[in-house]
């Protein structure tokens, strides 16, 4: 009889597990299932939508956030956030397209853009890890600092008239295929063989998950979080220079449309704000969710104020995702 129980427990811890296992894998590719159910929708709506022309723009759409929303995941998954990565990619970009517009050779502008972003990505990593300053407070001020920068270097004016080798970048295609998508898969590929492949990934994951364990095992946590926040710096940068060749300028609003979808995108894509937990495949579905979603509005003819709107339902779905799965993978 004993047996028999013992048989029938067995058999429901087991059916427990696979039921658990089952729920930890689609919480964690909750990502690419509602990716596949937009696409799906919206070529249902309108046909065109699976045009090589809507996708391939959606690619383009998508490089911007994507890269940006890459550097700052680096600070989500240490349990931070970097809230300045907007503003870090307008003054960037607008201190860099100044300095060509008053001679310096293009090359050199977009070193400069991107040498910009480092900086101030590494401002942010000492004050955090050594100063032991609030993330979201200090990378707050930090932005209110650049864009109110931006306005300043700028005097309220837009910076246009930029060359054609400058624009390139964000304009250009190769081999008749936009340039931008290219840029964004090679940063996604480097960025995961880091997260996946290198020391400096596994104690990523190690200081976003416990940093006084990583600490006792050896782990220098400063030195890592110095250099989460310099990476979304220069991520910052890159995706300054990326955007103002597309747009062919720098304006005072540049970037805002940013500023809470990068994060949106993260946590969507599975990159937890407990930190500890997170995939650059899962960030690429989210920042490609996203833009399919208000890419697909807007060929639906959908107002513009609804298309805003659902951003910010987006966000907040973000929030639900990862509150679900961390109660449910502890």
């Amino acid at each position: 009889m004993s047996l028999i129980n013992n048989a029938a427990v067995g058999k429901q811890s087991k059916l427990m597990e696979n039921g658990f296992n089952a729920a930890n894998y689609i919480l964690n590719n909750i990502v690419w299932l509602l990716l596949v159910l937009s696409i799906v929708i919206m070529g249902l709506f309108q046909p065109v939508f699976f045009s090589s022309v809507i996708l391939g723009n959606i690619l383009v759409q998508a490089t911007v956030l994507g890269i940006l929303t890459a550097g700052l995941s680096f600070t989500i998954l240490l349990g931070d956030i970097d809230l300045s990565v907007v503003g870090n990619m307008a003054f960037s970009a607008a201190i860099g397209t100044l300095a060509m517009k008053a001679g310096l050779p293009w090359g050199l502008a977009v070193v400069l853009i991107i040498l910009t972003g480092l900086f101030f990505g590494l401002v942010n990593g000492w004050l955090i890890a050594k100063l032991k300053a609030v993330a979201l407070i200090e990378t707050l001020a930090m932005n209110l600092i650049l864009t109110g920068g931006v306005i300043a270097v700028t005097k309220g004016r837009s910076i246009v008239g930029l060359p054609d080798s400058y624009k390139w970048a964000g304009q250009g295609r190769i081999f008749g295929v936009p340039f931008l998508p290219v840029v964004f898969i090679f940063v996604y590929i480097i960025l995961y063989i880091v997260w996946t492949r290198t020391a400096y990934g596994r104690s990523l994951y190690a200081v976003g998950g416990n940093a006084k364990s990583a600490h006792v095992s050896g782990i220098k946590v400063d030195n890592i979080r110095i250099m989460a926040f310099a990476v979304s710096g220069t991520l910052a940068g890159l995706s300054g220079y990326l955007l103002s060749g597309y747009m062919g300028a720098v304006t005072t609003t540049f970037g805002t449309q940013y500023t809470m979808n990068s994060i949106a995108a993260a946590v969507i894509g599975g990159v937890s704000l407990n930190g500890g937990r997170g995939s650059i495949p899962g960030i690429l579905g989210g920042v490609l969710l996203l833009t399919v979603i208000q890419v697909g509005l807007q060929v639906l003819g959908i107002s513009s104020y609804y298309v805003q709107m659902s951003g910010g339902l987006m966000i907040f779905i973000a929030v639900l995702i990862d509150a679900i799965r961390v109660r449910i993978q502890g």
